[in-house]
This record gives structure tokens, sequence and C-alpha cells, in this order.
């Protein structure tokens, strides 16, 4: 076992394996409310968030939001929020989870454009922040600190 790798086990770290998308996008299986989907890792996304068509497939429950959403070639999106969710990631598990919803229109047209599948939502900084993350991305692994119990 490397150095890095039982230092971070020894600290209560989770292993999550990463694939490498053809456009260099760092992708992942995550779990909402017990539903499995795919992911891009995004540190440059404030928060995490889901298509918002994806509302019913995750069993979500969304209000309106205020907030508006902008990103790679899109602006000024309309948004929807979701509170108390179910997130795992690996065996890393998070059971208060907010996330934003809004269109992934333009996300998915441009992984498609590489001949990529589309991808259900995007991790972002909020997650990578509470599980105090590490990114090797040599070894094309993310680890999140296990949290503490949760209610």
């Amino acid at each position: 076992m490397s150095g890095l790798k039982k230092l971070l086990y020894k600290k209560k770290y989770i292993k999550i394996p990463l694939r490498k998308m053809v456009t260099n996008h760092m992708e992942l299986n995550a779990q909402i409310n017990g539903v499995t989907g795919k992911f891009i890792l995004d540190t440059g996304a404030s928060n995490s968030c889901v298509g918002i068509v994806m509302i019913d497939y995750f069993k979500i429950q969304a209000e309106k939001s205020e907030t508006k959403a902008a990103g790679a070639g899109a602006t000024d999106m309309e948004t929807q929020q979701s509170e108390n969710n179910n997130l795992e990631i690996g065996k890393w598990k998070n059971k208060n989870f907010s996330l934003v919803l809004f269109d992934l229109v333009h996300v998915n047209k441009a992984l498609t454009l590489h001949e990529v599948e589309e991808v259900h939502g995007i991790i972002g900084a909020d997650i990578l922040q509470k599980g105090k993350a590490i990114i090797d991305y040599n070894k094309n692994v993310l680890y999140l600190k296990k949290i503490k119990k949760q209610d």
C-alpha cells in the first residue's frame, strides 16, 4: 500500500475510483435516494446538481428557487432546490444532501458531440469540501473522508 493510500486509510478516507472521459472530465457513479446515476466531478462547480428532468428518476422533492445558475456555455438558467437527500459515492454517505436542479442540456450536448454518454448531474465543491476531498489525478481516484455518525 502506498504512503498516501495508507495515511488516508488511517484517517478514515474512502477511496472512490474515477473514470477519465475523452473530454478529460472525471466521471463517477453515485446514488441519490438509492438510485444510481453517472456524474461529472467538477471542482469549479460551487454546488452539486442534477438535471431538472431527473426529479422523478432520483425521487427528489424539489422547490422553486430564486437563484439563477450559470455554467460553461449557459447563463441565467432557472433552478430548483432540493433538501434532505441521501447521497452515496462508493461507501461514502451523506444523509442530508442538498442539490440544485437545472437544465443540463448544454452539458450533455457538449458530451455527445465527443461521442460520450450523457450524465445525470455534477458533483461539485460542496461535496468535495464536506468530504475533505483529495483527488489523485495520476491514479484516477477521489478520496472522501467518512462523515461522522449522522442522524
